[in-house]
Formats: C-alpha cells, sequence, structure tokens
C-alpha cells in the first residue's frame, strides 16, 4: 500500500503542469509562513509568545486561542499576519448570507457576472473589517494585562501611541490583503482552494508544539504525573477513529435519483436522461462550531464581570457553569451546533429554487410531482441528513474539551483530535487530493481516491 502511495506521489512530478502547480502553491504557504512570523515594529512579540506557550493550558481553548490557531501563532507573536485571512472569511460570510436575505443581492448572484461583483463586494467589506479589526487588536496590545489575564510586562515599546496606532493598523490590513491576495493565487495558479491552504497550514504549524506537548505528557520533569503508556494506545486510536469519521461524514452524501424527460429546443432534440443531485450529510461544514464557540465566549465573561460588580453569587455560580468544559456550558454547546446547522442550511440551500430549476429544464424526481412536492420533498430529506450531520459535529466538537479538561491533555495536542482543526485540516486535504487525482487520471495515471470514494447512502 505504502509503495502505492509512494509511486502516486511520483506520479504527481512526472507531469509538468501538476508538478508546477505543486511547487508554486509550496513557495506561496512558504510566504505566508514568514507573514505569520515577521513582527509588527515597535512590539515585543517574544514576551506575548513566551506568556502564550507557559499558559496553553487555560489560553489555547480561549477566544484569543481559537484565533491565534487560525493565524497560525502569528498573533501571540504580534506579525503583521496577526489578523490572519479571518477578515476575508467573515466578509465571505457575511455576503453570503446578506444573499440569502436581500433581494438585490440575491438576484445578483443569479445573474451572469454577479457572482464576480459579490466577490468583489467582500473584497472592499474586508478592507472595512481589517481597518476596524487592526484598531481594536493594535489598542488591545496597548493593554496586554487586560486581554491576556496573567500576563505582566508592556507589550508597545513605542512613546508615540498615535503613530503607533496608525502604523500597526496599516500593517495588519495590509497583512491581511496579501494573504488574501495570496490565496487567490494559490486558486488560480496552484492546487487547491488557497484561503483554505492557508488557515491548514497555519493549523498544522502547530504540530511541532503539539508534539512536544505529547512528549513532556508521558516524559514529563521531575514531581510531575507521568501519564500511562496505554494512554498513549488509546489516544492513537482516537485519533485514527475521528479521522475516519470526519472523512466519511465529510464525503457523505445522500443522492437523490433526477430524471429528465425528452425536450426540443429549437431544431435539437434531447434526449431523455438520468443523473442523480447530491445532499451532503455535513453541509454546513465547520461554520456551526465557530459560530457557536464564538457566541458562548462571551456569557461566561459577562456574567462574571456582574457577579463581581453586584457581588451576587448567584450570578457568580453561573459564570462557573458556563466555563468551558462545565455541564451547562457542553449543553448549551451542543444545542447551538444543533441550532447553526439547521440554520446554515436554512440560508443556503434554496430548495424552492431548485424545484424551479429541475420543473424548468424538464427534470423531476421519480415518485415526486414537480414543484412544491419536490420542494418539500428536498426539505424534508435535507432536514433529516442534516440532524445525523449536527450530531455528528457536535461530537467532533466535544472531543477536544474532554480531553484538555477532563483527562488533562495539554490542549494544543487535544485540538488535532476533534474540533475545528481537524474538521478544516481533513477536508481542505481531501479537496487538494481531488484535484492532485483530477490532474492524474487525466493523463492515465492511478489517483490516490481510486480505492476510497464513499458510495454510501444515508
Amino acid at each position: 500500500m505504502f509503495a502505492n502511495i509512494a509511486n502516486n506521489f511520483a506520479n504527481c512530478f512526472k507531469i509538468p503542469e501538476l508538478k508546477s502547480r505543486i511547487l508554486f502553491t509550496l513557495l506561496i504557504l512558504g510566504i505566508c509562513r514568514l507573514v505569520a512570523i515577521i513582527q509588527v515594529p515597535g512590539l515585543d512579540g517574544a514576551a506575548l509568545s513566551e506568556f502564550m506557550k507557559a499558559n496553553a493550558q487555560t489560553s489555547g481553548s480561549s477566544l484569543l486561542g481559537m484565533y491565534s490557531l487560525f493565524t497560525g501563532g502569528a498573533m501571540e507573536r504580534c506579525a503583521i499576519g496577526a489578523l490572519g485571512i479571518m477578515p476575508y472569511i467573515s466578509a465571505t460570510i457575511i455576503i453570503q448570507l446578506l444573499s440569502a436575505v436581500v433581494p438585490q443581492l440575491s438576484k445578483l448572484a443569479r445573474e451572469e457576472g454577479g457572482r464576480t461583483k459579490l466577490i468583489q463586494y467582500g473584497r472592499y467589506l474586508t478592507l472595512v473589517l481589517c481597518l476596524g479589526q487592526g484598531l481594536v487588536m493594535s489598542i488591545g496590545w496597548e493593554h496586554a494585562e487586560k486581554i491576556f489575564p496573567g500576563f505582566q510586562g508592556r507589550l508597545v515599546l513605542s512613546d508615540n501611541l498615535w503613530w503607533y496606532r496608525i502604523q500597526t493598523t496599516l500593517m495588519l490590513t495590509t497583512g491581511t490583503l496579501l494573504l488574501m491576495w495570496l490565496g487567490e493565487q494559490i486558486t488560480d495558479r496552484g492546487i487547491g482552494n488557497g484561503v483554505s491552504l492557508v488557515i491548514t497550514i497555519g493549523i498544522l504549524a502547530r504540530l511541532p508544539q503539539a508534539g512536544q506537548g505529547l512528549t513532556d505528557m508521558f516524559f514529563p520533569a521531575a514531581g510531575e504525573s507521568k501519564f500511562h503508556p496505554f494512554h498513549l494506545v488509546a489516544m492513537i486510536l482516537l485519533l485514527l477513529a475521528v479521522v475516519a469519521g470526519v472523512i466519511a461524514v465529510t464525503q457523505a452524501q445522500r443522492k437523490i435519483p433526477v430524471q429528465y424527460a425528452q425536450r426540443t429546443v429549437g431544431r435539437k432534440s434531447y434526449a431523455g436522461s438520468s443523473s442523480f443531485m447530491p445532499l451532503r450529510v455535513n453541509y454546513a461544514g465547520v461554520m456551526p462550531i465557530i459560530f457557536a464557540q464564538a457566541i458562548l465566549m462571551f456569557p461566561e465573561k459577562i456574567f462574571q464581570f456582574l457577579g463581581a460588580s453586584f457581588n451576587l453569587k448567584i450570578l457568580k455560580d453561573i459564570a462557573l457553569h458556563l466555563q468551558e468544559g462545565a455541564g451547562l456550558y457542553l449543553t448549551l454547546y451542543a444545542l447551538m451546533i444543533l441550532f447553526f446547522s439547521y440554520f446554515w442550511v436554512a440560508t443556503q440551500f434554496n430548495e424552492l429554487q431548485i424545484a424551479d430549476d429541475l420543473k424548468k429544464y424538464g427534470g423531476y424526481i421519480p415518485g415526486v410531482r414537480p414543484g412544491q412536492a419536490t420542494s418539500s420533498f428536498l426539505h424534508h430529506a435535507m432536514s433529516r441528513i442534516t440532524l445525523a450531520g449536527a450530531i455528528f459535529l457536535t461530537i467532533i466538537a466535544i472531543i477536544p474539551i474532554i480531553l484538555s479538561r477532563a483527562m488533562g491533555v495539554p490542549y494544543v495536542v487535544a485540538s488535532f483530535f476533534g474540533g475545528t482543526s481537524m474538521l478544516i485540516v481533513v477536508g481542505v486535504l481531501l479537496d487538494t487530493m481531488r484535484q492532485v487525482e483530477t490532474h492524474l487520471l487525466m493523463r492515465h495515471y492511478d489517483g490516490f481516491l481510486k480505492k476510497g470514494r464513499l458510495r454510501g447512502r444515508f
């Protein structure tokens, strides 16, 4: 098996076009890592980086820790890529959601060339978000002891604060726009989705740190508790099970058969044909987890602040139950993932438009009448498989929390056993391998996924 995999990798470099695309992608990803390392002038990034490493168990699962994960550690280094590619992702999501509720944008999305305009609107919105977030981040670094509890010292080395804020905001904005442009270059001239690969390489950049954390678990310093070797075997089996589950559910789909009747357009006659409509089980991807995490970061802080301000024990107790890993937190976390899974499907999956398009082109689902009946059938089918995908997302999202909070596994290690990290990495690698496989099959080489396609139905 390993010989076949090695042979397939060697075949990738026998195709000149594929070879150039792979090398170009690797070069651009290397530049992205430089953007995440070069520090903003006037900041002591080394001090913050050391603090984050020393407090990885408590700060790794926080909102700032999650943001630092997506930036590849650029935020904790005070690098020019500290905002990462997230403002562009946020702008794209906002435009997508607005397209589902704003009639003008919805009409534009269906017009020829409308998608290009929506992408352009997303770039303009990215610039606005970068300027706002860059200014907030520059001010936050001025008060590091409030943003990073327990940090002692001073991050800002410049005495002219306004010049520092303007300079930092512009450099952070430039860093994000550069990452956005590099990602688009990978999409056009490289292999895979460029923006997704930029996020993935930032997540994988923490592998050495996770490896060091795993080593410290089983070979700790004198006086610290040591994990039993059986735990290592259990963790390896859990990792394999999680990866297999993520791959299976990411590729899983329900195939709805579609029959097209014979029709005549002008002087041309088109024979009837049959096809299928794939409905993805995990239609929302990683978005429900991101939404749930972002929202649940704030209630604990709010109740903690109110409890301390008014000296009310009940508010302090609620804040304790809303800490990550507590029973109430896990319950709300699971419910919010379920809610946002259906919310994303409701805003992005338009069964009415699909039913109208099928009717327009003479297509129908066998046993289902065209029009409203088809729309109801698709809505019912999508609701059922979305429940399966949402339950899967909930399990994957809770695994790192349980490992970190209940079993004492360092969060940088636990984050690779599920959650957003695992979903993004596996999904992006599968998409990239599909594109590589396409080039291989076009040149009559065996592809990586030839024997691995999931053909089950839900």
